[in-house]
């Protein structure tokens, strides 16, 4: 009996994957349709989930409770759907710097609203009841910050619970007592997948509970389907996928909600080439999470080995924005060549509604163990210092980086930090000192090959001479006051 059984169980599960495999296919290709358009940047805010959580309030479909506040007043909302037995639970934004899950949940709320994939959702609702609590801090929302309005990191106050947003996820996670919970983040755009030039675009975590990382069946579920998601995602982003370092932090919600029963499934969105909102990394988490509620749902992650989970990159730090190698600098008269690793920061304008790039150079000397989202090869080339030149116009950016320009000084802005070309803008009684490159020091120089300026490297943007402005990423430049 065993025997004849057997072929059928395996068919059976060819079936299910093969119809999650049609059903993930079908929610990348339809994305566009249930993404929500007002939340198209990171740097969104409280005050733009309130309409969209009013509109929920009024669905039928959805129940939207106010569940808390956080310590300036704003409130938390969870959000619910569905009629299973099993609860799910899931909360973004714990940290107010970290938003790309939580614009993915409000795609999910469209798509969960949508007459589509009726099947599919049936399965889902019928099975699980959806509990939803985005941007879990949006004091630290409000300033683009990651600790609460207290200065507290809300996921390292689970032990404490001084924090009133960590109160209101403490008291959920105990009144829903959920089989799976999703505790989504974003993480540097700086990780790799270990040894690859693959930047970290997701990495998954199943908490570990204890000192000694071990694997109960809590834990094995949430391996599982993370294994699952991991499938998913190569489709889309192949080699892009860590595992987040599980070392126990007894301080942490995420270990401890593992600890109190629930199958903990971290997700960390990361970088991706050309992709600073995140919406392509916003569009993996939400075809990944339904995905994953799909196979919670089905059961069919219950046949997946726990030990592919181990097979899974783990997550390393070795990315640049860019990487220059084998450049001819001179020092005190004598060549040397370096390799310049340098990371295009990010700093907040006023508001806190946007930004401007503010760069330095991360580290220097051999890299090679290093990679970069672009890399240039600088074998013959010559580190060139810029050069300061007056004026109060600047008709030609491009004309004037070829005369190895890179510091205009003339009459500055009122107000800000940044100017949109690719230039530095510095007062009458600016002066350019010693050029010397070192860790820290914003990479501002040209590359010169056989005598002629070839490449500006501004404000750790790499510009091409030889080619158009329009058709570059060039940064912008700063304002040194």
């Amino acid at each position: 009996m065993i025997k004849k059984l057997l072929p059928l169980a395996i068919s059976l599960i060819s079936l299910s994957i093969t119809a999650q495999d049609a059903l993930t296919s079908s929610l990348y290709e339809t994305y566009e349709k249930y993404k929500e358009p007002s939340l198209g940047k990171r740097r969104i805010k409280h005050t733009d989930l309130k309409p969209l959580i009013d509109q929920l309030r009024s669905n039928p479909k959805f129940k939207v409770q106010k569940v808390g506040e956080s310590i300036e007043g704003r409130d938390l909302n969870l959000i619910s759907i569905g009629s299973g037995s099993e609860n799910i639970f899931l909360w973004s934004q714990m940290h107010g710097d970290e938003p790309t899950a939580t614009q993915a949940i409000f795609d999910i709320f469209h798509f969960l609203d949508s007459p589509d994939f009726k099947e599919e959702k049936a399965v889902i609702l019928s099975k699980l009841k959806l509990h939803f609590l985005p941007m879990l801090n949006p004091d630290g929302a409000e300033a683009f910050k990651r600790r609460n309005a207290l200065g507290v990191d809300i996921n390292r106050d689970a032990l404490r619970l001084q924090s009133p947003e960590g109160q209101t996820l403490k008291r959920l996670r105990d009144s829903l007592d959920a089989s799976f919970g999703f505790n989504l983040h974003d993480q540097s755009r700086y990780y790799n997948a270990e040894r690859t030039d693959k930047p970290a675009t997701i990495s998954y975590l199943a908490t570990a509970y204890n000192y000694e990382k071990d694997i109960n069946d809590v834990r094995a579920k949430a391996m599982k389907v993370i294994v699952f998601m991991d499938k998913i995602i190569q489709n889309y982003a192949p080699g892009q996928v860590g595992r987040y370092s599980d070392d126990f932090e007894p301080r942490a919600f995420g270990d401890n909600i593992a600890k109190w029963g629930t199958s903990l499934i971290l997700i960390e969105s990361g970088g991706y080439p050309e992709d600073r909102e995140k919406q392509e990394i916003r569009k993996l988490n939400y075809v990944s999470i339904l995905s994953a509620l799909y196979t919670i749902a089905t059961k069919s992650y219950e046949s997946i080995p726990t030990e592919d989970y181990e097979k899974i990159p783990k997550n390393d730090r070795m990315l640049f924005d860019l990487k220059i190698t084998n450049a001819t600098y001179e020092l005190m008269g004598k060549d040397y060549i370096l390799d310049l690793g340098i990371i295009q920061d990010e700093a907040d304008k006023k508001g806190h509604n946007d930004f401007y790039y503010r760069s330095s150079i991360s580290d220097q000397g051999d890299l090679s163990t290093y990679y970069a989202y672009e890399t240039f090869d600088a074998t013959g080339y010559k580190i060139v210092p810029p050069k300061v030149a007056t004026m109060e116009t600047v008709p030609n950016p491009s004309k004037v980086l070829s005369q190895g320009i890179a510091f205009v000084k003339g009459t500055l802005p009122k107000e800000g930090f940044s100017v949109k070309m690719p230039l530095h803008r510095v007062g009458e009684g600016f002066e350019l000192k010693g050029f010397n490159l070192q860790p820290g020091v914003n990479p501002t120089f040209f590359l010169e090959k056989e005598g002629k300026l070839t490449h500006a490297v501004i404000n750790g943007f790499l510009i091409d001479l030889n080619k158009p402005l329009e058709d570059q990423e060039t940064g912008n430049g700063l304002i040194y006051r």
